[in-house]
């Protein structure tokens, strides 16, 4: 799940642009207004964000560490130590599936903004 979060260009960017407080994303997706169920044209979205949370940090430091390591191991620790905060059913080390550990994650994101 991780890997695939850290090969998410859109995803990347805005987490760099999550951590200047104060600063407006503009959100706009091409892709949708060429289908041809969506024969309007999708306005985009500006959403301005406030001081990143914990949760948001960690996940902007480890996708960064992620592009940018030469080591070649990353560990995701700071990062899934707020994802226990969120959802404490992680904390046992206990297997879990990867679906619920990408909706905590992003759930707990959003909930931050």
């Amino acid at each position: 799940v991780l890997q695939n979060l850290s090969q998410t260009p859109v995803l990347r960017e805005l987490l760099k642009e999550a951590k200047m407080p104060g600063t407006t994303v503009k959100i706009e997706s091409p892709e949708l207004s060429m289908l041809c169920c969506f024969p309007f044209k999708q306005e985009p979205q500006l959403i301005k964000l406030d001081q990143p949370c914990p949760l948001t940090l960690a996940m902007h430091q480890f996708l960064t560490e992620m592009q940018e390591t030469k080591k070649g191991v990353v560990t995701p620790k700071e990062l899934f130590a707020q994802v226990c905060k969120k959802a404490i059913r992680f904390k046992g080390y206990q297997q879990q599936d990867s679906h619920e550990l990408l909706r905590y994650l992003l759930d707990g994101m959003r909930a931050e903004e």
